[in-house]
């Protein structure tokens, strides 16, 4: 039997409709070699059905056969028979015995939105990304935070300090506002942005207020009111700040200009997604009020660190309960121990989680209409695992309701399965089947520079293993949206990985994140981002050279005039790439050779094959591809569409022969290229005879 030539998966090559609903019936495929396989069949926990060839083509013989959904889950693999051999195919592939885990999967019912399936992601971390309205910025001294005043940073281009989180750049919406002709110009489907509600500190991620986008970032009517004095060691005397962030005039003004920013964004073809951070709120939130800001504010009831009275005291999770212990109540829950993180009380306060669930409705609703939430560490919320389901699925169904179009995806580390089941999250940013595997096979880095591994560099063995078992965990919805990402806020540059220094900011200083990098690593890992199934997710800066270590380092600003125009210009040419292959934002992906330094894939979908070859090593390779298991036809010619190697990249024309299934490449060092079928597939579907 050959083994090599047997496939299936979950995309509309495979499975029709690709989404069913429940109590459809759908039609499964199977791939074999031609004439090569006695009996096919799909093979449920409950019963076994005989699949019927249908069609022949080229090399293979199509298999099917029609299944009648239930409301259930349903969970299938397949079981190949030839002569004496026999063999079951799962999401791993071909093995001897079934597998629990690696069972294909569909949920009745279950989607992900058509416009996010491969759209091209643009993560803004939005006070690093353009200031273009200078009156709206944090002044020095207008607040306390984290015991000391913030600073407004004067220079746009100065590294962040290593206490970063009161230093604010001035980026804001309006920046955004006049940058969406660069972002369109890119390729850009999608803007991502880190929190833009009303908060102290410039990554937002403790929320002040989450009916009201930040004035600082937006919009500022009425200003006034005085900076801290130098004595001053609280925020009971921050007028100035206090008249920004309560007055109604400036939040109604600053949500007004994100829907605007919304509608013109929506006017491009583009969508935006929201950060809610609904886990944990900051100590300076207005049901809390720990810094007084608005205490005795018009139109603001008391907050639960002030009074016993107020009316967010079971909002949180206070250890000492007695009305003796107020005004002035520290001891309260904090996410991790942090005070100035507050973590939310849900499960004893039905009015809480019907607050937040309305949030949640309310941005993807007229008149903002956003086109859906990144949720922060989203397992963590409520203090039971019960709870979390529980509340995830209310949330789902509240923003679904709004807005149908949607898109949920959350932060989470580790496997995910349990979220991904249909009823909850659509997808997440996608850490272990993506991001931590690109890295260590290209750079042998730890995603946060905090260590190198030289066994893991180029151990192709690792990467193909690491990257089947946790693509496993997602059903193909989750799988063609989930946020691949080669950097983030949370983690160093992946520029800077390719150093193979490690360490942080604090020890090894800003500069070491620029030295000994290896553009044509970056290179290689952005040909991977861009072919890969899922939404390849920019992080604002990346394409333009920009390094980091781990966070605050990894928050530079954008290099407004100072871009790396090579590497800007090949994310610009990569971008358009993936867009104009249908095969790169829904079709099939095979994995076809992997060996030390070395790997080739496929994409494909209908009559369009692409491959993808990616050399990591310091020497020329002659690679041999067997494309033949992508459904190239054996004989014949294919282009290329890209090729980087160690001193630029090349988008010229140049034919490669296809013989016996294969093509024959000469790989320059630190290298990768995109191969596309010269010709449409035009061998005609042979009807098999039963």
């Amino acid at each position: 039997m050959n083994k090599e030539a047997l496939y299936s998966d979950g995309t509309g090559n495979y499975i029709n409709p690709a989404e069913p609903q429940a109590d459809e019936i759908l039609t499964i495929r199977f791939r074999t070699a031609k004439n090569d396989a006695d009996e096919v069949w799909l093979v449920s926990e409950k019963s076994r059905y005989l699949m019927h060839k249908e069609v022949s083509r080229g090399l293979f013989d199509y298999y099917t056969v029609n299944y009648q959904l239930g409301k259930d889950h349903f969970r299938y693999c397949f079981e190949i028979k030839s002569g004496s051999e026999h063999t079951y195919y799962q999401q791993c592939g071909p093995s001897e015995k079934i597998i629990d885990d690696y069972y294909f999967m569909i949920a009745p019912g279950f989607s992900t939105p058509e416009w996010a399936k491969g759209a091209v992601m643009y993560q803004i971390y939005v006070d690093r990304f353009c200031n273009g309205n200078p009156d709206n910025d944090v002044e020095t001294g207008e607040y306390m935070y984290l015991g000391d005043k913030s600073i407004r940073v004067t220079d746009w281009y100065q590294y962040p300090a290593s206490m970063d989180v009161r230093e604010f750049y001035g980026g804001d919406l309006q920046g955004v506002m006049k940058k969406l002709d660069y972002l369109q110009e890119l390729g850009v489907d999608v803007i991502y942005f880190n929190p833009i509600f009303v908060s102290p500190s410039n990554h937002k991620y403790d929320t002040q207020d989450y009916d009201y986008v930040d004035p600082h970032i937006a919009v500022i009517k009425n200003d006034g009111g005085n900076l801290l004095q130098g004595w001053e060691g609280n925020n009971r005397s921050a007028g100035k700040y206090r008249l920004r962030i309560t007055d109604k005039e400036n939040l109604e003004a600053s949500n007004e200009y994100l829907a605007e920013l919304i509608r013109e964004v929506h006017k491009r073809g583009m969508k935006i997604i929201l950060d809610g951070v609904f886990n944990h709120c900051g100590s300076f939130n207005k049901w809390l009020d720990r810094e007084y800001i608005y205490h005795n504010a018009e139109g603001y009831e008391p907050g639960a660190y002030i009074s016993y009275k107020s009316p967010y005291r079971n909002y949180f999770n206070f250890y000492s309960r007695e009305s003796e212990n107020w005004p002035d109540n520290d001891n309260y829950e904090g996410w991790w121990g942090h005070n100035t993180l507050p973590k939310l009380n849900y499960e004893q306060s039905q009015e809480l989680e019907d607050y937040i669930i309305n949030v949640g409705r309310k941005w993807v609703s007229e008149p903002f209409c956003a086109d859906g939430w990144r949720l922060d560490v989203a397992a963590d919320l409520g203090k039971t695992n019960d709870y979390n389901h529980e509340f995830w699925k209310k949330f789902r169904k509240a923003v679904k309701e709004a807005n149908p179009e949607a898109i949920i995806l959350a932060e989470h580390y580790g496997d995910p399965q349990e979220w991904l089941q249909g009823d909850e999250w659509d997808t997440v940013m996608n850490y272990d089947a993506f991001m931590e595997p690109v890295t260590w096979f290209l750079t042998g880095m730890e995603k946060h520079s905090d260590e190198f591994r030289p066994d893991l560099l180029n151990n192709s063995d690792n990467f193909v293993n690491v990257m089947k078992h946790h693509m496993s965990s997602m059903m193909m919805p989750s799988l063609m949206v989930a946020m691949n990402q080669l950097s983030n806020h949370d983690h160093s540059r992946f520029l800077t990985r390719t150093n193979h220094w490690v360490g942080r900011v604090q020890n090894l200083g800003p500069e070491a994140a620029n030295k000994n990098i290896n553009p044509a690593v970056m290179r290689e890992a952005v040909v991977m981002q861009m072919t890969w199934i899922g939404a390849p997710t920019l992080y604002y800066g990346d394409e333009a050279g920009l390094c980091g270590f781990t966070d605050p380092d990894n928050r530079r600003t954008y290099p407004w005039g100072r871009e790396d125009k090579l590497m800007l210009d090949f994310h610009r040419e990569m971008i358009w790439i993936h867009k104009n292959y249908p095969a790169l934002t829904s079709g099939s992906l095979q994995i076809l050779t992997w060996n030390e330094h070395i790997l080739s894939f496929s994409r494909f979908l209908e009559n369009e094959q692409i491959i993808i070859v990616v050399n990591n090593s310091k020497k020329l390779q002659e690679v041999t591809i067997p494309v033949w298991r992508a459904e190239v036809p054996e004989k014949g010619k294919m282009y290329r569409l890209m090729y980087t190697y160690d001193r630029g990249y090349t988008t010229e024309y140049e034919e490669y022969l296809v013989e016996d299934g294969e093509v024959v490449l000469i790989m320059g060092r630190y290298s990768a290229a995109v191969l596309k079928t010269k010709d449409p597939v035009t061998e005609p579907f042979v009807i098999a005879e039963e």
